[in-house]
């Protein structure tokens, strides 16, 4: 097989700058544009978190297999259903309390990626289990620069009780490195960023951050002589397919200098981390946008992203609801808190119809982004005011490089362990794992 024309581990490298590359035909082996290129084809994976629950009526969908029309709550998602596959009938079994008591929003999210059940304690002594993410980072997260991106739009605590006994570890953390530790999310979108294209010398990326800020300039105008350089050496497909990928990244930058200058503006901007964001929905669109660019430049494969921490009682006044998340969740049979509910569910997919209709725009030499990933999207409790942890709400996108079966509702047997699914995906990124968690087997009629 011929070598490629330039390597895929390729950087564009200026003052405190290192862009990585979107996967060009020229880096592929030539004879492999002829063929299928499997070899070649990544695969991405990425789990999305919502807290508090979810309005089952208006998530799960009448009918089974590839006939079944979006519920409300999906409706944003219309552009990419083909795309989709809705699963019922997965449970998180030690998200429950199994004799610890109260606690049902801690054990949601320490469980939901790790099929763990966490040790009830408030103290230093947390303990749950490897999550999902962090088993395929050990193997999938040697090749790329970073082995997986954590994100998140509420700071992870460390320390402290935040739910019945339970330590906020707990709460605000779904990936865990070991059954001990944590990883802590980032919840600035301008220092994802620049953790994406800085050079791995902070005093270099800081000043170049300044320089830029005073000039007002582009990361990108500090690689222009790698670029064109680079340019000359790439086809008129290539050449476009780089030129988009340099327009997204101006476009992103923007964006956060926006942000930025807005935040200088109010009373006391130093109450939101740098570059956070005050809009809920433009900061998570920000942060699909850094996952985004992290699986296009392919800087990871593995990214999680919590929403906000399970419990979280945020407002959701640009969904129309001034009242507390946590508050309307409790609804109590009440039809307008649970109408609230349903609004801000919706407003979570629109963000997430975002991402998904970007990575379908972005085409890849097999397929698109949307194609060659496995997004997960849901919440660790089905019905907020229950607090119960089967029939979970879940969402499957992404043809994952070809190997998964699109646009059906999946319905499986009620307490059918979601560690399954984890299982499956693991295979598909080629991460062989016999358990994890309370996992029984793979999950069947997805490939």
């Amino acid at each position: 097989m011929s070598e490629p024309a330039i390597p895929r581990r390729t950087f564009l490298r200026g003052l405190g700058a290192a862009v990585s590359l979107p996967l060009l035909e020229a880096m592929l082996p030539l004879n492999a544009l002829a063929s299928s290129a499997a070899k070649s084809r990544p695969n991405r994976m990425a789990f999305i978190f919502v807290p508090n629950g979810m309005h089952m009526p208006a998530w799960t969908p009448q009918a089974d297999g590839t006939g079944f029309a979006l519920p409300s709550i999906m409706e944003p998602l219309k552009n990419v259903k083909d795309s989709l596959t809705v699963l019922t009938g997965l449970t998180q079994h030690n998200a429950e309390a199994l004799g610890d008591g109260g606690g049902d929003h801690a054990r949601s999210a320490a469980a939901w990626l790790t099929g763990c059940h966490p040790r009830k304690t408030s103290g230093a002594d947390i303990k749950a289990g490897i999550s999902v993410d962090q088993l395929a980072a050990q193997k999938v997260g040697r090749i790329t620069p970073f082995p997986s991106l954590e994100l998140g739009c509420e700071p992870a605590a460390t320390a402290g009780d935040c739910d019945t006994g339970y330590s906020c570890a707990y709460t605000s953390n779904i990936a865990w490195r070991s059954a001990t530790m944590p990883l802590a999310h980032e919840v600035s979108p301008r220092l994802v960023f620049e953790r994406l294209f800085g050079n791995g010398d902070p005093n270099a990326t800081a000043q170049s951050r300044a320089q830029r800020r005073l000039e007002q300039r582009s990361i990108l105008d500090f690689v222009m002589e790698d670029a064109h350089q680079l340019n000359s050496r790439l086809g008129v497909r290539d050449q476009s397919k780089l030129d988009e990928y340099f327009s997204s990244i101006r476009e992103i930058e923007e964006r956060l200098n926006r942000v930025e200058k807005s935040a200088r503006q109010l009373p006391a901007p130093e109450t939101l981390p740098t570059g956070v964001p005050s809009d809920m929905g433009e900061h998570i669109r920000l942060m699909y946008d850094m996952m985004t660019l992290a699986f296009q430049s392919d800087m990871t494969r593995i990214c999680t992203f919590m929403i906000a921490h399970d419990g979280s009682n945020r407002s959701y006044p640009e969904a129309g609801v001034p009242e507390g998340h946590h508050d309307m969740s409790h609804h109590g049979g009440d039809p307008k808190k649970q109408e609230k509910i349903r609004l801000i569910n919706h407003f979570h997919v629109t963000q997430l119809a975002y991402l998904l209709e970007k990575l379908q725009s972005i085409h890849e030499p097999e397929g698109t982004l949307l194609d060659n990933a496995m997004i997960v999207y849901g919440a660790g409790i089905s019905d907020g005011n229950a607090h119960n942890h089967d029939n979970l709400p879940i969402l499957l996108a992404g043809r994952g490089a070809g190997t998964i079966q699109t646009g059906r509702h999946v319905r499986y047997t009620d307490g059918t362990p979601m560690t399954n699914l984890f299982l499956s995906l693991l295979d598909r990124i080629g991460v062989r794992a016999e358990t994890i968690g309370d996992s029984t087997g793979r999950l069947q009629q997805l490939f």
